[in-house]
């Protein structure tokens, strides 16, 4: 494939967004949700970057959940290191019967605590070994509850250790085995619940240089993953498939929120007081999700908005911008708009509704489904353990993107090409080889729970 034609796949990332996000607004999109609507780019503690829904085949009998917060992260970007935010609810939310509406709730809770009274200006005054060593001046724990859709709550853990953020080498000389390893905390019955929070590489992958003039004007800004060296907070949840499936079949629906008081006040003295009822201010579903997708005026709207609502937008669905923009910026590689029944120009693209509003029908779709946006994975589909495709569904790997996503999953390829109908028989075939040029994460994912990556050191002095 060709720089050229990776360069233009590349862009059409941006017009890819641009368009479902416009015709849905704002029902469903795919652009990740890095830095995306004014209100989290303001406040990244609530800017949600990613969600990972998974069978690994270490554990097939179990299903892991992770969420990704706060983009960007420099991993020397202290003194004030990457907290979580206090009074605010974390939630993953599970759909099991396919209705639009949260069945079962995860929700995480924060509390930041300050050895010495705060007195320092340092997050650590010496050598970090262990999760409660006193030379950790600043570090956080978390509460997690288990709701269920008939309002009974359950606090499954309680105070359970955050692994801080690595500040470095010296600070914390054996990081990953004494702090990032030993945050796995166990729960439930036999202890076969898993959860770990804390600071992890950044697991998405992709070139984001097409805000500089789609690749520097001249094709030759291509080929690089600009998230390499970045951190993330990361909520990482493994439980049995019977805590979250439902009656029906094995699938279920993902999607994250944040939620605070709509009321804060914040005193001249640094003082802040937040009351009222909580109001969701933030939402990722699907992977690419509001980011260089949506109107600027609609993005805090969609992150306020409900899966329950999404299917007034249906519609729109069918017909799309993003395949016109594509045809006509670039008529030479695609003269047609994809098209259901032909895979030439026209409308009625059920492949996208099916993709990224109804889950697809005999991989991930449920009985009786309301159309909405969320991730949807079949609990029933077994993990794939060798052959495995970073393609996915795509390239025959039916335990991959849009069934779930996994960490290595490439989601700007697999987007790319199904907006250009690769389900579709008698497509283009310049649509089989869509792709930004980044085919991997910069670091490898870990073999067993939490997946994630270790995060960068605060010691390397260039971690991108």
């Amino acid at each position: 494939m060709s720089i050229r034609k990776k360069v233009i796949a590349a862009a059409t990332a941006t017009a890819l967004g641009a368009g479902l996000i416009a015709s849905l607004a704002p029902g469903a999109s795919i652009a990740s949700s890095h830095r995306e609507a004014p209100l989290t780019t303001a406040e990244p503690q609530i800017d949600q970057t990613d969600l990972y829904a998974f069978v690994s085949s270490d554990e097939p009998d179990k299903v892991n959940l992770i969420s990704s917060w706060i983009p960007f992260e420099e991993p020397a970007g202290g003194p004030n290191f990457y907290l979580w935010a206090e009074h605010t609810n974390y939630d993953i939310n599970i759909d099991n019967d396919g209705n639009a509406r949260a069945d079962i709730i995860y929700r995480w809770r924060f509390k930041t605590h300050h050895r010495g009274g705060g007195n320092s200006f340092l997050y650590n005054n010496g050598a970090v070994d262990s999760l409660n060593d006193p030379n950790l001046l600043i570090y956080q724990t978390y509460d997690l509850w288990r709701i269920n859709a008939g309002g009974n709550t359950k606090k499954v853990l309680d105070d359970a250790p955050v692994v801080p953020s690595h500040v470095g080498d010296g600070s914390m000389p054996t990081y990953n085995a004494d702090l990032f390893d030993v945050g796995v905390t166990s729960y439930g019955y036999q202890n076969g619940n898993k959860s770990w929070v804390g600071q992890s590489d950044d697991p998405f992958f992709l070139d984001l240089r097409v805000f500089d003039l789609i690749y520097g004007g001249d094709f030759s800004e291509v080929g690089d993953d600009t998230l390499a060296g970045f951190n993330v907070n990361t909520m990482a949840l493994q439980v049995p498939h019977g805590k979250v499936r439902g009656d029906e079949d094995g699938i279920i629906g993902i999607w994250n929120t944040a939620s605070r008081r709509g009321t804060r006040i914040q005193g001249n003295d640094g003082s802040v007081v937040n009351s009222g009822p909580y109001v969701q201010v933030s939402r990722l579903g699907m992977p690419l999700v509001n980011e260089v997708v949506v109107p600027v005026a609609a993005k805090d709207y969609f992150n306020g908005s409900k899966p329950k609502d999404d299917a007034q937008f249906l519609g729109a669905v069918q017909d799309p911008e993003l395949p016109h923009v594509i045809s006509a910026v670039y008529p030479s590689v695609f003269p047609d708009v994809p098209d259901s029944d032909t895979g030439t120009a026209g409308i009625q693209r059920a492949d996208l509704i099916s993709v990224f509003l109804t889950g697809v029908a005999g991989v991930n779709m449920p009985a009786g489904v309301q159309a909405s946006e969320m991730l949807r994975l079949n609990l029933d589909t077994p993990p794939c353990s060798s052959a495995c495709s970073t393609l996915g569904v795509i390239d025959g790997d039916l335990a991959g993107f849009p069934n779930g996503r996994r960490l290595d999953d490439d989601i700007v390829d697999i987007a790319l090409r199904v907006v250009m109908g690769v389900l579709l028989p008698g497509h283009d075939t310049d649509a089989d080889t869509l792709g930004d040029g980044v085919g991997a994460n910069d670091s490898p994912s870990l073999s067993s729970f939490p997946y994630v990556a270790y995060p960068h050191s605060g010691s390397d002095a260039d971690p991108h």
